[in-house]
Parts: C-alpha cells; sequence; structure tokens
C-alpha cells in the first residue's frame, strides 16, 4: 500500500469480502505497507481501504482455487475534503443601509418622501428603526416649515378663531398643528408598528395591471406588511388614524368632540389612501433616490 507520494502506507485497514459476502477477513497493513489474506475461498472478491486522511476505496478482483493472487501496488488516494461556506447577511444591517437610503428620498429634491419603499423585498424594520424614520420626518425642516405654513392659512382664514389673532394667536395654531403632526407620525409610525410589529412603510408594487397598482394602493390604509414579511390588517394605521384624531380633539377647540373624533379618523383613512395612490402614480418619477 502506497500514498501519492509512492511511499509505504503503513495501519491501513484492508477489508476483505466474497462476491457472496460469506467470507470476510480484515487486517491493517504493516510498516512497509503490504497485506496478506489466507484461506481466502476462490471466486470474486473486494478489498475496501480505508484509513485516517485517506480517502476510502474498493479494490476488485478474482480467485481461483489453489491460486496466490499478487496484488499490484495499490495507492491509496488523500481524502477530498469539502467545505461548505455559507454567507449570511444580518437583516438589521440591511434594514439600516435601507432606512438610510429612504432618507435621502425627497420629491423634487425638496419635499421628504421617507415612508415608502422600492423594494418589495425590504427587510424588516426594527423598532429602533421605525423610531428613527417617525423622528426624521417629523423633525424635518420641510415639514415644520409646512407647518408653519398651514398655521399662517389657518390665521389668515381666523380658523379656530378662539386661538385669538397676532403672534399668540398664530403660536397657538402653529403649536396645536406641530403636536398633531409629531403625535400622530410616532402614533402611526413608531409606537403602534413597534407593539404590533408591522411595517409603517408603504410599499410600490410599480408592476401589474393599472387596477391591481390601484386597489394595492387604496388598501394602503388598511393593509400593510407585518414584519414577518406577510400583509395583514393595517391595525397600526386604523388605531393611530383615531387616536391621532382623539389627540387633535384636545388641541383643537370643538363643540362636538366625538363627531370630531370619528369624522377626523376616517379623514386620516381616507389620506391614508390618496396618499397610497398618488405614491404609486406620481411620486416616483419627481422623487430623488440614491
Amino acid at each position: 500500500m502506497l500514498d501519492p507520494n509512492g511511499a509505504p502506507t503503513p495501519n491501513v485497514v484492508v477489508r476483505l469480502t466474497n462476491e457472496e459476502k460469506a467470507f470476510t477477513q480484515q487486517l491493517s497493513t504493516g510498516d512497509n505497507g503490504q497485506f496478506s489474506f489466507a484461506n481466502v475461498p476462490p471466486g470474486r472478491f473486494k478489498l475496501t481501504l480505508s484509513a485516517e486522511g485517506f480517502g476510502k476505496q474498493e479494490v476488485s478482483g478474482e480467485l481461483t482455487s489453489g491460486q496466490v493472487n499478487l496484488l499490484p501496488p495499490i495507492v491509496i488516494a488523500i481524502a477530498t475534503v469539502v467545505t461548505d461556506v455559507k454567507v449570511t447577511v444580518d437583516p438589521v444591517e440591511v434594514a439600516t443601509e435601507e432606512v438610510h437610503q429612504q432618507e435621502q428620498q425627497r420629491v423634487l429634491r425638496v419635499f421628504p418622501n421617507f415612508y415608502v419603499t422600492y423594494r418589495q423585498d425590504a427587510a424588516p424594520l426594527t423598532s429602533k428603526l421605525k423610531y428613527q424614520l417617525a423622528w426624521k420626518s417629523s423633525t424635518d425642516p420641510v415639514t415644520i416649515a409646512g407647518t408653519a405654513f398651514l398655521a399662517g392659512l389657518q390665521q389668515a382664514g381666523d380658523q379656530y378663531s378662539e386661538f385669538g389673532q397676532g403672534a399668540e394667536g398664530y403660536g397657538k395654531r402653529f403649536g396645536a398643528n406641530y403636536v398633531d403632526v409629531f403625535a400622530s407620525t410616532f402614533l402611526s409610525g413608531a409606537v403602534l408598528p413597534s407593539l404590533l410589529k408591522q411595517d409603517p412603510r408603504y410599499y410600490y408594487q410599480g408592476a401589474g395591471s393599472t387596477r391591481s397598482r390601484f386597489l394595492h394602493a387604496v388598501e394602503n390604509a388598511v393593509q400593510c406588511k407585518g414584519d414577518n414579511g406577510r400583509w395583514q390588517v393595517n391595525y397600526s394605521n386604523l388605531a393611530g388614524s383615531f387616536a391621532g384624531a382623539a389627540l387633535s380633539s384636545a388641541l383643537y377647540p370643538t363643540d362636538n368632540r366625538g363627531m370630531f373624533i370619528l369624522s377626523n379618523g376616517f379623514i386620516r383613512l381616507g389620506e391614508s389612501s390618496l396618499t397610497g395612490v398618488i405614491q404609486e402614480f406620481v411620486l416616483r418619477r419627481f422623487t430623488k433616490r440614491k
């Protein structure tokens, strides 16, 4: 028995079995790599060779009655080592990078468009990332400027006259609007999605018929992806819309608080559907993305 370099190989286990498997002998090669079996019945036989660090081999032969069969040198091959390399990617790292890209998305390079993903296989968001998106959106200078502009329109139209006019009235309107925006963003975009393990983002469909895309967009108000990747009822947005409406009722003067909460909640759900339609059919072409 020789190794691939031609050197004798001791301690190789050699097992002999005849064709009928009625006769079996086993031994190990000596220091010179030789081995010998005695009293082997005539007929076909098989040698199975095995040793640590070498591959398992088989050698066949045939022995006639009274014959001494001298086999030529057998070279035992080194075992082939197969290594499986599995490359895994940390989903948290993937989600973090995707959110970083989303935070660069702006319509006409100005207006934030952070709550849409253009990846159907987007990694699920951690609670930390959900809060990060909500903070980024609600504290964006454009969001604050838009709130200030809305307060100015309300002041000019003397909406919520109980707030009064002048700087004080404007401050009350701006404060109420901003608290409303800030709290509603966190309720529907971070707090409830974290508790209910749901994704607050809009998943852009892009492909398919206009009808399927329209339905997908409208259902944005009541359907979302869970953190498990499955579509489910958007309890976060449903509860968040009415919770936000309840908060607004405490911020703005109203004569009928119950009706205000109910109507305002349904308006917010309608706005979610409308936002989905605009995202699906309009905003992508105007959104700057990395």
